[in-house]
């Protein structure tokens, strides 16, 4: 071999190594990227964990979650009930926003989740991730009023594949989906496991794991790539499932039961982030859409059944599911990061859904919109507090009914009603309206007992005008679902 030769050979070998070199750094370039693993429970209440004392219902993965992140105590779901809740997790706006007009989308209905909202898994999924939703969508159903569009399934806002139901499955339809290329049931692209799930006991048993082995799946086959996990369990909603592994398992009963299976599933998941070497580079949230279910919690003949033992526990809140008391917006929240966010932490700062997506857009380097309100914040500063300065406002936030318009208002440590919402119908002796709102310090006073409008006159004067404000800013910048 002559010595031009060797020179050309040398070159060439200095070449691809270079330029294998680059490709790995490449691809650890596009590692950097937290994964994303979102869980949210179905109706969960505030007291149905060992870490916040419940005596008889067994955690100890969701225990071990909080220990490896922030646990924050006063976290907040901007709506009382399923859809609505759903929506701003997803898009970090207010329900009033969504233009759906009501907290709950049946199957029914012809409205879904708009196609020009921003949803967190479109955001991700233009910076490189690989998404997927794994349990409950309730964000929209195709039906004949509205020509079963392609719009209202989890494949049209930013997720690559879906297996869960379209609605809650106590719903008499409920169907049971998963996203296929060649399927075509209810529409292109998905295809029908099980339907008619309250009366599918097989089905509906097996929700938990079946939702539970998808997200494994899909975590192992991208464990290369960033991901987005969205797993959103169809328990503890009523009626309870739970499969024969964990029937009996609880001092609890079918409750206790189904929650440590749910339990069970969060274990699961996080051992699989931990063999498959993703970890310490996973963000992992965790909460309910809304508190239990107290509406059935004294009723012996239902469609459920016998539910007075079936219900969690808002404790030590006031009422629950569809109340704007704080029992139906106050819920478990946990945020684990090892890589980045210092763990073992009991943070009181309140925080709400609305912030997911501004701080997990700020820590993927995805833009927010700039043609709509963003309602959430950016809460790195409270996550990571010894990277990031805080410059956040005051903690404001809007309470949400039925119509998805606000019934109260908390800023700082106080909350002001205007009307009371509740599915007991019960005021607790109370009555409120803008004439005569209630006003609590609930940081003080947990279970909202005691009003102080009438010592407090300023602060309800303010509180009203912060209302309004907002009410104005809403009505006046219109939701995607009107004429413009």
């Amino acid at each position: 071999m002559t010595i031009k030769n060797i020179k050309y050979l040398g070159m060439v070998m200095l070449f691809v190594i270079g330029t294998k070199g680059l490709s790995q750094n490449t691809k650890i370039k596009k590692q950097t990227k937290p994964n994303v693993v979102l869980i949210y429970l179905d109706d969960s209440g505030y007291g149905d964990y060992e870490y916040n004392g419940n005596p008889t219902i067994k955690t100890p993965n969701i225990t071990k979650l909080k220990q490896s992140g922030v646990n924050f105590t006063q976290f907040y779901v901007t709506s009382p009930a399923c859809s609505a809740s759903r929506y701003s997790l997803l898009t970090g706006r207010y329900p009033g926003r969504s233009g759906l007009g009501s907290w709950v989308i049946g199957p029914s209905a012809a409205k879904h989740i708009h196609e020009k909202e921003l949803t967190l898994a479109e955001g991700l999924k233009s910076v490189g991730y690989k998404t997927g939703i794994f349990g409950k969508w309730h964000l929209g159903s195709p039906n004949e009023k509205n020509q079963l569009s392609q719009q209202t399934l989890p494949l049209a806002h930013g997720f690559d594949e879906w297996i869960g139901t379209n609605v809650s499955h106590d719903y008499g339809n409920a169907m049971l989906l998963k996203s296929d290329p060649k399927g075509v049931h209810p529409i292109p692209g998905y295809d029908l496991i099980a339907q008619d799930l309250p009366s599918n006991i097989v089905a509906s048993e097996s929700l938990t794991g079946l939702c539970t082995k998808a997200a494994i799946d899909f975590i192992k086959r991208n464990k290369t790539h960033p991901f987005f996990a969205y797993i959103p369990f169809n328990m503890p909603h009523l009626g309870l499932f739970v499969s024969k592994k964990f029937k009996g398992k609880s001092r609890n009963g079918t409750l206790g039961d189904v929650m440590e299976e749910l339990d069970s599933a969060i274990g699961e998941i996080r051992n699989t982030l931990e063999e498959v070497g993703v970890s310490e580079n996973t963000i992992v949230i965790f909460s309910s859409d809304n508190g239990p279910w107290i509406v059935f919690n004294d009723k012996s003949d239902t469609k459920y059944g016998d539910t007075r033992l079936q219900v969690g526990y808002a404790t030590p809140f006031r009422d629950g599911k569809g109340s704007t008391w704080e029992g139906g917006h106050r819920v478990a929240g946990i945020v684990s990061w090892p890589k980045s966010i210092k763990g073992n932490r009991n943070e009181q700062t309140p925080i709400s859904t609305l912030d997911i997506v501004p701080t997990l857009f700020a820590i993927t380097g995805v833009e927010l919109p700039k043609d709509r309100t963003i309602d959430g914040r950016d809460i790195r500063a409270i996550l990571m507090p010894d990277t990031f300065k805080s410059d956040l406002d005051d903690f404001t936030f809007f309470y949400a009914y039925s119509d998805n318009k606000p019934s109260a208002i908390r800023k700082d440590s106080w909350k002001l009603h205007v009307r009371i919402g509740s599915q007991t119908k019960n005021n607790y002796g109370y009555t409120a309206s803008r004439k005569t709102p209630l006003l609590f310090q609930v940081e003080k006073d947990l279970g909202e007992r005691v009003d102080v409008s009438e010592e407090e006159q300023e602060k309800v004067s303010e509180l009203l005008t912060d209302l309004e404000s907002f009410e104005n800013q809403m009505k006046k910048e219109g939701t995607f679902w009107e004429v413009k």
